[in-house]
């Protein structure tokens, strides 16, 4: 698991870090065809056709994986069939086999191998790859997949490299550490995945040239400074005016300028702030 780098044989391979695909076992074959639905793209147009998301568009065709984020077949062992990459995502994910015959994907921890046997439920081992209630893991355990509400899905900590840790267990509550220094709590009640997310090299890959980001179907994104006032804030101006203080194309301000909601219902679950 790691990049490769390129020798600059081409300017769109001087600068270029591309992922080695060394954890993926199932390199050309197509994914499982029952957990699989076609990806209808939007362009960022919504249903009457006018846009609402700039910088969208194009992009090579995609289908979507149904990942199983709610792990909720209970002392069920699954097999892991293979590892395989997801162009949805930048972790990399898991084919189960379970013992009565279903077949699903989750989310590939850090260390998780082929043939390797995984499990949910109450009583398991806290082992990679196995899920359990918050309630019954060991404090100090490095997790991922973290559900906010019971029932509903993983939530938290579910990028490449991504993961959290419990750190203490009060009544119906537990605290987990996010990587940001923010504690929260959570309901014990809720599901958690054991170990890290894995492919945490993810945050070195460089594209290299534009047309890559085009294939990831992102469009060139234009600065507000060289639009004209009529289009942005920010725009007009003699010569290279710097457009005065940072502000999104609607006028609200950025770079700076607190955007959560201040009566948030989450806030009372956040014990610890985010470290500056």
């Amino acid at each position: 698991m790691g990049v490769r780098k390129f020798r600059p044989m081409t300017p769109g391979t001087r600068f270029r870090m591309a992922p080695d695909f060394e954890e993926v076992t199932v390199k050309k074959s197509a994914p499982e065809k029952s957990l699989t639905v076609t990806s209808i793209r939007s362009g960022g147009r919504n249903n009457t056709g006018k846009m609402t998301m700039r910088y969208i568009g194009g992009g090579h065709k995609r289908k979507v994986r149904i990942i199983d984020f709610k792990r909720d077949k209970f002392d069920i062992p699954a097999t892991v069939k293979s590892i395989e990459y997801d162009p949805m995502r930048s972790a990399r994910i898991a084919l189960l086999f379970y013992a009565d015959g279903e077949k699903r994907y989750i989310i590939a921890p850090k260390g998780l191998e082929v043939e390797q046997t995984v499990i949910s439920g109450e009583g398991v081992v806290p082992e990679v790859g196995n899920a359990m209630p918050l309630a019954k893991i060991p404090m100090g355990t490095i997790i991922h997949n973290i559900e906010l509400k019971p029932g509903r899905g993983a939530a938290m900590s579910r990028s490449a490299g991504a993961y959290a840790q419990i750190v203490a267990r009060d009544g119906k509550y537990a605290t987990i550490k996010l990587p940001s220094g923010e504690m929260r709590s959570v309901l014990s009640t809720c599901m958690a995945t054991i170990g890290a997310v894995g492919n945490a090299e993810h945050m070195n890959v460089v594209l290299g040239k534009a047309g890559r980001n085009r294939w990831l179907g992102r469009r060139p994104r234009v600065r507000g400074v060289v639009m004209n006032p009529v289009d942005h804030p920010m725009g007009g101006g003699e010569g290279r005016a710097t457009g005065g203080h940072p502000r999104s194309r609607k006028g609200l301000k950025s770079k700076g300028q607190k955007t959560r909601t201040p009566k948030k219902y989450s806030n009372r679950l956040i014990i610890g702030k985010k470290k500056k």
